[in-house]
Order: structure tokens, then sequence, then C-alpha cells
């Protein structure tokens, strides 16, 4: 018992030393994800704790387990509407971004290390995908709102891309083990089956547990544990049947996410949790495995490999498979630069060591120090990019919390909280004249909080900032009421900067737009609507917030879109 003990105390004081250090990272700008690594290669035979943990077996079993999560968690958080913006161009990266990423870094592998070449597009392999769990955590936790067109891209390819990269380790295993038997048939059949079992199994998975959070009547937190234990069990009978599991947990995750019911509120809020501590056992667990001074000794190559990888075999993947979508130059920098390495080419890395191939520890070792070196560059410098490029659009006013009480399985009414913004039109205000102009019969306050302690409602009451008010809001008016909340002069200002001085209807004729401002355009355009304008020049891309189009020296933003996709308003901006 006292064996059991010990690891119960070691295991509960290595994730609380991890959760807690999230404190600093916040203050130092670090990815959570590295401090999680950091404290298990503390906790290691090289850090202070002189951990010796070995076991590649346990550590790819946890890895397995906790990536299933993070992408079930993922896949729940996955608007449909995001595939609608970018489900092409994400499935090229995953597929054709994949190979040819390995390609370009493989040859640079064999060359810079002077090793076999199989050995090094192998190497290649492991580190060629990006990291869903990398990715989910980091963009949504940059602090800046992207493009959804980059945003939607990236997440998509993350989740969809282990398919591809598992393929291509597996068969090079299997090429470096046993070279007679491998063709190019079986190889391809791999594929298909990958694919084919990931995309059916996750398909039906998510159907059968999005109708049992409907039709069973569970205590609240049965929910989250329901999905959690249908997740891995499509997970698992995936991968047993020559599937991929990771395909097929994302799959059934964003069809489970996207059937709004009594029950995904509480499923959304149990899995953060679970997601959290997936991510934090599985980096403490990669931090025990690694030894530093091994990591030192392949240094030099790691930091290599970390550079062409970042800096010249991604760009030219990710220009050479999404340029015919007409992504600007801006946003296909931006996505080759958050192209995050993280527990995928970890776990990767331990199937060559668990399937004894030669040299097997040096391609852990470089992999482990390239995941290292992704998270310290790219991880730590994703705001501050996506800044420098443009990528980003003026932050959106939006409750700071939201609760739903269910009527029936199909009826709620959903509770929205707004913080009252220092010099916002709501300061000063009664909370019931705020939305006086709005239906009042649907949209009523029914809390303030301020300092902590709700306040009783008086005639007299005038909102402060900080104050928290609690609103009964129907869903056409959530956004109306945030702007009320959180627009300042200041943030005005931004949006007046990015947007433009006027707002114009998109259903407006362009040659009518032109002749107010003695504009030029082509005969072909001048009948079009500016939304059908738009439409033209994008080529069949889908517009998205923030994106632009030039009439003369006029800018036409798209200043915001209806919940179906289409443009509601444009915003013109002249020349100084």
């Amino acid at each position: 018992m006292d064996g059991i003990n010990t690891l119960f105390l070691i295991t509960g004081l290595l994730l609380f030393l991890s959760v807690i250090s999230t404190t600093l990272s916040a203050r130092l700008g670090l990815p959570l994800l590295l401090v999680f690594l950091g404290v298990g290669m503390l906790a290691g035979e090289d850090g202070i704790g002189g951990i010796a943990f070995d076991n590649f077996v346990t550590a790819t079993l946890i890895g397995q387990l906790a990536l299933a999560v993070i992408l079930l968690d993922g896949g729940l958080r996955t608007k449909l509407d995001s595939f609608r913006i970018a489900l092409k161009p994400a499935s090229v990266l995953a597929s054709w971004g994949v190979i040819a990423t390995v390609a370009l870094l493989g040859i640079f592998a064999t060359l810079y290390m002077n090793v076999d070449w199989r050995l090094g597009i192998l190497m290649a392999a492991i580190v060629g995908s990006t990291d869903a769990g990398a990715v989910f955590s980091l963009l949504r936790n940059s602090g800046v709102r992207l493009n959804e067109r980059v945003q939607a891209t990236l997440e998509i390819e993350s989740g969809a891309n282990d398919p591809m990269a598992i393929f291509l380790v597996t068969a090079l295993i299997a090429l470096t083990m046993n070279p007679e038997e491998a063709g190019v048939l079986p190889f391809l059949l791999l594929l298909v089956q990958q694919l084919g079992f990931g995309l059916l199994l996750g398909f039906i998975g998510g159907k059968i547990l999005s109708r049992l959070t409907r039709r069973l009547n569970l205590a609240e937190g049965l929910y989250a544990l329901m999905i959690v234990s249908g997740g891995l069990l499509t997970f698992a009978f995936t991968n047993l049947i020559g599937g991929s599991g990771f395909l097929a947990v994302y799959l059934a995750g964003i069809i489970v996410g996207n059937r709004h019911s009594h029950a995904t509120e509480h499923v959304l809020r149990v899995m953060d949790g679970l997601a959290w501590l997936a991510q934090a056992s599985m980096f403490v667990v990669l931090g025990l495995l690694v030894t530093p001074t091994r990591l030192l000794e392949h240094g030099l190559d790691a930091l290599a490999i970390a550079a062409f990888l970042m800096l010249v075999a991604r760009p030219i993947a990710v220009a050479s498979g999404i340029w015919k979508f007409h992504y600007n130059m801006r946003e296909m920098a931006y996505i080759s630069w958050v192209g995050l390495r993280g527990a995928v080419p970890i776990t990767l890395a331990m199937m060559p060591l668990v399937m004894g191939v030669p040299n097997a520890r040096l391609l852990f070792d470089v992999a482990f120090a390239v995941v290292i070196l992704s998270l310290l560059i790219q991880g730590t410098t994703i705001p501050v990019v996506a800044r420098w490029l443009k990528v980003t659009v003026p932050p959106k006013p939006e409750p700071t919390d939201s609760r739903e009480i269910w009527l029936s399985e199909s009826e709620s009414v959903p509770l929205l909280a707004y913080e009252v913004v220092a010099d916002s039109d709501a300061e000063g205000q009664h909370p019931d004249e705020v939305a006086r102009d709005l239906c009042m019969l649907s949209t009523r306050c029914f809390a303030l909080i301020r300092n902590d302690k709700r306040e009783v409602l008086t005639f007299d009451t005038r909102l402060q900032a900080g104050d928290v008010a609690w609103y009964i809001v129907p869903p056409e008016q959530v956004d109306t009421l945030a702007k009320r909340f959180c627009e300042t002069g200041q943030s005005a200002l931004i949006n007046l900067d990015f947007f433009g001085e006027f707002v114009v209807n998109p259903s407006s004729i362009a040659g009518d737009l032109a002749d107010a401002y003695g504009l030029r355009l082509e005969e072909h355009e001048r009948n079009l609507t500016l939304s059908g304008l738009f439409k033209k020049r994008f080529e069949g891309n889908v517009p998205v917030e923030g994106d632009r189009i030039h009439i003369g020296d006029f800018i036409l933003t798209v200043k915001e879109l209806e919940h179906d996709g289409s443009m509601k308003w444009l915003g013109l901006k002249c020349p100084s």
C-alpha cells in the first residue's frame, strides 16, 4: 500500500505544481504546455526530483488517451460554420501539406545529419504534422481575435492531419524494418483504411452520442462522462479495426457539439477541465520521459531541423497547397508560422522505440527538442505575429458569462452576464434603460452584481464600471446589448480605423456607390451588388469579417455577418 500511496502522492504533487505554475506562465507569456513539460523535466532523473522513468509503453498509453480527450474537446467546440469557410483548404493542408513538409524536411535531415535516407524521412514524418492540442490551446488563449478563415483553417487542419502523419510513420517504419515486404499498394490501402474507417465510425459514433444526450435524462455531471466514455469507445474501436481513432473522435465531437441540447452546456464546462487535465498529465509524463542532458547533445541538430521546418518546409507546403484558394500573403504566412508541434510528434517518436527501429533514440531526442523549440518560439509569438501580419480583427463585444435554463428538450431561456466597461453607453444608466428600445418582454435585467455582492434593483439604481448585470436576452439582441456594455470611445476609434467611417448595405449596387464617389469600376462589375462584387473578387471563397476589397482609393470591409454567413453590413473607408 505504501508504494501505491507514494505513486498517488507524486502524481498529485506533479499535477498540483503544474496547475499552480500556470500563473507564472501567464506573467512570462509562456505557453502552458511548456510549463507542464518543464515541471515533468524538473521532476525527472536530471532534475531536482530525480525520478527515473523510461517506460515508453506506459507513456504511449497515457499520450494516446490524453490526445483522444483533447481532440474530443476540440471537436465539441468546433462550429460547422468553420467547415463552410475552410474545409477544402484545411483538407489540402492535412494531406498534401503533410506530404510536402515531410519530403522537404526529410531531404534536409538526411543531408544535414548524414544518416540513411529512410531514417531522415522518418524523422521528418514524426515532426511533420501540426498538433491539435497545441493549436487548440494556444490559439484560444492567445488574447487576439483572428480572421475567422485563418483560425478555422488552422483548427481543422490540426484536427484532421493525424491520419496522414500516422500513415507515413507506419509506412516508413515498415520500410526500415522489412524493406522486402514494403510496397506501394499496401501503403495506399492503409491510408484509405485509416481515413475511411475514421470518417465512417466518427460519424456513426457522433450521431449515436448526440441522440443519447437528447433522449436520456441523466444527472448533469453524467452527460460529460457519457460523452467522454463514448468518445473513447469510438477512438479505441476505430483503432482496433485499422482506422484513425484520432480522426474518428474529433469528428464525433464535432457532431455532438453542433447538436444543441440541454446537456451541451454542462458537457462543455466539464470537458474544459478534463481537457486541461489530459494536457497536464500528458506533458508532465513526457517531461519525465526525456533526459535534458541527451537533448543538449542533439540541440544543434534539433535547432537546424526546427529552423528549416519553420522557415522553409512548412511555408513552401502551405503556399503550394492553398494558393489556389486565394489566401493573401499575410494569411499564408501566419498559417505557416502557426504550424505548432506538440504531443503528437512525441507520441509518434515513441513508435520506432517500441518497435525496435535502429537509432530510434536519436529520433526521439531530436523530435522532443523540436517540439520544445516550436512551443518556445512559435507558441510564445502567436499574438505578436498575428498583429504584425494584420490577420486580426477588432475584439468583438461579448457577454462575460452565460447560462441556460432548459424548459423542455428543445426550448431554453438564455441568461447572459455583461460587465460594465468605463466610458461605455451603459455606465450611469438604469439596467432597464440600457435595453429600453429592445423588446421589453424578452430582454430583462434580473440581477446586478456589485463588488461580488448582489445589488437590489430600485428605480434609482445606476450602473457603475465593474458591475456585472445579468439579463434574459433573445439571440438576436446579444451583440447589440454587448456593444452598449463594452464599447468605449477608444474601441469605437479602433473600429472606425479598421472598418471605415461609413456603414454600407451589402445589397447596394456597386455602380451606384461608384457614381456617388466618382470611382471607376469595370463595366461588368457595375450591375453587381456589393456582396456579389465581394464574391466575384474572392473567386468562390466565403468572405469573412475583416475581408477587404478596393474600389479606387476606397476600401470596403466586411463588418458584420448574419448567422447563415451572409453579409449584414460593410464598412467603407475613405482615403485620407
